[in-house]
């Protein structure tokens, strides 16, 4: 049954993206994804109503630099709007499209009142990020009164100590316990039957390698890591996936078949399953 489960699983987000054509304009090719874009941050507008599910990505300020991050923009846009295409074809979710049939997504600030629009919100490369005071309480409030964070992609033990002593002037550690999250967590068998926490690097690291390494840190990140900050009725108020970079697998699934047959299935899969044990939490 797993294993059935599982290759059900590839098969089907293989033949979405071999059959999705280019509905999104220019912005699209290959297998449905979007080109690697340095383009300037899409903020949400005061008056918007979200029709359905929209991407929040949370912009930052690094007071450090990390081997090939780029800081809150490291996976934009593409993976934003990849991970809504899937989410629209893959499951019964209603998702927020503009009159054009694009996904609409968001960068937020920290501080900018539309992030208490957003349900769920995602942040890459947080082994930068530095809070000021007010960014801390601004988190805190978000996250207590029913947000979601997700952080991602970020390596090894210096990018980890900084995030985590970021993350605890907004919810002490005393009050808000952090903790690896086990495979029997519902979060893992809700819409996808999650093995393990995949290991996916960028595909630069996948390609200098010859696809033999996914451990982008050496042994410093060879384990990947699906941790989680609760409040004391035991809801998950942050996920943290370190030393894996699950976004890549959504912000890349164009670039290279090899790539997305080896990653894009599992990163999907469990992008999936946070995303709607969020929603429903």
């Amino acid at each position: 049954m797993p294993r059935a489960s599982r290759w059900v699983t590839r098969f089907v987000i293989w033949m979405l993206s071999a059959a999705m054509l280019s509905t999104t304009g220019d912005a699209q090719i290959g297998r449905g994804g979007f080109r690697r874009s340095r383009m300037p941050p899409r903020f949400k507008p005061a008056d918007h109503l979200d029709n359905g599910f929209s991407f929040c990505r949370l912009a930052y300020t690094s007071v450090r630099r990390e081997r090939e991050g780029y800081g809150w923009s490291t996976d934009y846009p593409a993976a934003d709007q990849n991970f809504m295409i899937r989410l629209s074809e893959l499951t019964s979710t209603k998702v927020d499209f503009d009159t054009r049939g694009n996904p609409n997504h968001w960068v937020v600030g920290i501080t900018d009142p539309a992030l208490f629009t957003c349900p769920f919100v995602i942040a890459s490369d947080v082994g930068t990020i530095g809070l000021s005071p007010d960014e801390a309480r601004a988190l805190h409030d978000y996250l207590v009164k029913g947000g979601f964070l997700w952080v991602d992609d970020f390596w090894g033990t210096a990018a980890w100590n900084q995030w985590s002593a970021e993350i605890a002037r907004v919810l002490p550690p005393a009050e808000y316990p952090l903790t690896d999250l086990g495979l029997e967590h519902a979060l893992f068998n809700l819409h996808y039957r999650i093995w393990e926490v995949p290991q996916i690097t960028n595909i630069r690291y996948w390609r200098r390698t010859g696809g033999r390494s996914t451990s982008e840190r050496g042994r410093d990140s060879d384990v990947a890591h699906f941790r989680v900050i609760t409040d004391q009725e035991g809801r998950i108020l942050v996920a943290m996936t370190h030393n894996t970079d699950i976004q890549d697998s959504w912000e890349r699934e164009g670039d290279d078949p090899r790539f997305f047959e080896q990653f894009a299935p599992d990163g999907y899969s469990l992008g999936i399953n946070v995303l709607l044990h969020a929603m429903g939490h």
